[in-house]
């Protein structure tokens, strides 16, 4: 396996057919680069260019070529060498290197087909702490911080884009081009389960955070250190009705009960002024609107109309995953034309603006409705020039190969890890302190519940039992119904408040003795309980116990803001409105509350 980028292979080698190609003069412009290659493109190979499927990368970064060896997905090979495709999105976990090394043998791979179009890697936030396949990879050898309504919590376009330029250093590194991030969505659902990756509930946050991240990963420019911002979920992924998500049939519906759409669009004209160069709509199929009542990649007067004509983006446009074809996780996410076959949504899909199948893996769709005269090769030459012209424009001809062995000292650098380790500690937000129990002075004796022993013993006495304690400290995560689907099953979703067997234990031990509680936000708990019964509660949004134990020791300052308003009880949970932020009437703590360890809190 080649370690370094293999500088013999030259644009005039995978090139192949004699004469130099206008590109291979980097002093030409990308247009002419691109004209020439499409000119050299079958019908077939231009159909392969508008599918973004995903990479399947086995343990250690295995390259997996058999498909009786795989769990699910296909092996790149053959989407490569068969169907002539070159975009996809890694899935799996492994050491930097071992992605490097992944990534550069499926490079040669595509070097070797009849045109060499080298492929653009993509992925889904790899820099935090979800572990959901369908959505986020906690990191592994990345640096790690807080979700992103962590950083919002802070609230600071440089703390945002310092963050992203991380990501685009270590991404850069391993090879991964394309960033199926950031997530723009509104949270004004509090069940809903993608709460996480967003910035909160606020408009104009999101706007301004949204735009720092973009910047960080592109630069001011889009160009060979970049990595491109797929942001999503145009126009407004949030408004779930009753909080469900649409990956399932039962979420499809987007809903705007408070009349709210032009603030769930608000963030993406933030995002578009920042220069994003792609955009994924959702999913959702809007329902009780003017809007058609498909789901968004379908939906002709939202990205013909509204994000190509009225907006004016001219870049990327991918659908959301499995939108064409049923899946071995469930039928296709054809909300609102699941009567049509695959090829008439192919057809819908196209129609309505769209550059890319996210995915999917069937260009034979696309070439059957050029030869049905269906679909116009000049349509397909529109899309194809945008995918192509990115491929130039990140330096992906010249440079199509990463170096391995930089790989695993660029990823994960000691300054990189801190800064992680203290983003997420800036990120807590103290929502009660009664009395300034916090910070704990050095050695205090705790009593600890989800916080790991040997790291506590770096900070206090470590007993045994609440009446042993000065001060106990629990960890707890915001409940959520359990869902047994195979892919459902990493979506949190539904209730938000503790029932009796997972409160009862929290109050007993609140009873014994002074106890902080830290809760994970993974979306807005209900607590009321737990915040009359702790004398210090804490919320974080991807903390580790070190992070967390510095600022519950005085080591660190919390700097975090409620992004999103915690609500007093499921009954006003289900009266708010689904697009509408802070709709509670009675809430337990507002939009933006947050203490420093100095103030006391409600007691």
């Amino acid at each position: 396996m080649t370690r370094t980028s293999p500088a013999a292979v030259s644009p005039r080698h995978r090139f192949r057919g004699g004469a130099t190609a206008p590109y291979e003069d980097p002093s030409l412009p990308v247009a002419d680069g691109v004209e020439d290659l499409l000119g050299r493109m079958t019908l077939e190979e231009k159909a392969g260019l508008m599918f973004h499927s995903q990479g399947v990368m086995g343990p250690a970064g295995e390259f997996i070529e058999d498909a009786a060896r795989m769990q699910w997905g296909e092996p790149v090979r053959d989407m490569v060498e068969n169907r002539h495709m070159n975009h996809f999105n890694l899935v799996g976990a492994a050491e930097p290197e071992e992605i490097a090394a992944w990534h550069n043998r499926l490079q040669e791979v595509a070097l070797s087909t009849r045109l060499g179009i080298p492929v653009t890697l993509s992925s889904d936030p790899r820099h935090h702490f979800t572990e959901n396949w369908a959505m986020s990879t906690t990191a592994r050898g990345f640096a790690q911080f807080p979700e992103t309504t962590g950083l919002a919590a802070i609230g600071d376009e440089e703390t945002v884009r310092q963050f992203a330029d991380v990501v685009r250093r270590e991404y850069l590194a391993v090879g991964i081009r394309v960033a199926l991030h950031p997530q723009i969505d509104l949270a004004t659902e509090p069940r809903w389960s993608r709460t996480s990756g967003t910035f909160g509930e606020n408009a104009d946050l999101t706007g301004r955070l949204a735009a720092a991240y973009i910047k960080g990963l592109q630069g001011e420019v889009l160009g060979p250190h970049s990595v491109a911002a797929m942001t999503k979920h145009f126009p407004g992924g949030g408004p779930q009705k009753d909080g469900e998500d649409p990956h399932f049939p039962h979420g499809r519906e987007q809903v705007y009960p408070g009349g709210m759409f032009d603030l769930h669009l608000a963030p993406f004209l933030k995002a578009l002024e920042a220069g994003t160069s792609q955009m994924m709509p959702y999913y959702g199929m809007p329902v009780d609107t003017d809007m058609e009542a498909v789901g968004f990649g379908f939906n002709k007067g939202v990205i013909t109309g509204l994000l190509r004509e009225k907006l004016g983006f001219d870049g990327i446009v991918c659908t959301d995953w499995s939108l064409l074809n049923d899946t071995v996780y469930g039928e296709a996410r054809a909300w609102g034309v699941e009567e049509l076959t695959p090829s008439e949504r192919t057809l819908k899909v196209i129609e309505a603006g769209c550059d890319q199948f996210g995915g999917e893996s069937s260009p034979d769709l696309v070439v059957d409705l050029v030869r049905a005269g269906k679909v116009s090769e000049e349509r397909i030459d529109t899309s194809v020039r945008r995918l192509l012209r990115e491929k130039f424009v990140l330096g992906l001809f010249e440079n199509p190969f990463v170096d391995i062995d930089a790989a695993a000292s660029i990823v994960g650098t000691p300054e990189a890890v801190q800064a992680g380790r203290s983003t997420q500690s800036r990120s807590l937000t103290l929502l009660k302190n009664t009395n300034a129990l916090l910070p704990l002075a050095e050695g205090t004796r705790v009593y600890v519940e989800g916080v790991d022993p040997g790291t506590a013993a770096e900070y206090g006495t470590v007993v045994a039992a609440p009446e042993e304690a000065d001060v106990a400290i629990l960890r707890l995560r915001t409940p959520y119904d359990e869902r047994t689907g195979p892919l459902e099953r990493y979506f949190h979703a539904g209730r938000l408040a503790f029932d009796a067997d997972e409160l009862d234990p929290v109050l007993v031990v609140c009873a014994k003795v002074p106890t902080v509680v830290d809760i994970y936000l993974e979306r807005a708990a209900v607590i009321p309980e737990i915040a009359d019964a702790a004398a210090a509660l804490v919320g974080n949004y991807g903390t580790g116990d070190g992070p967390l134990l510095d600022v519950l020791f005085g080591r660190r300052a919390p700097e975090g803001r409620l992004p999103f308003q915690l609500p007093r009880s499921m009954a006003d949970v289900e009266r708010q409105r689904s697009d509408v932020p802070s709709d509670g009437t009675d809430a337990v703590f507002e939009y933006g509350h947050g203490l420093s360890c100095a103030t006391p809190g409600k007691g």
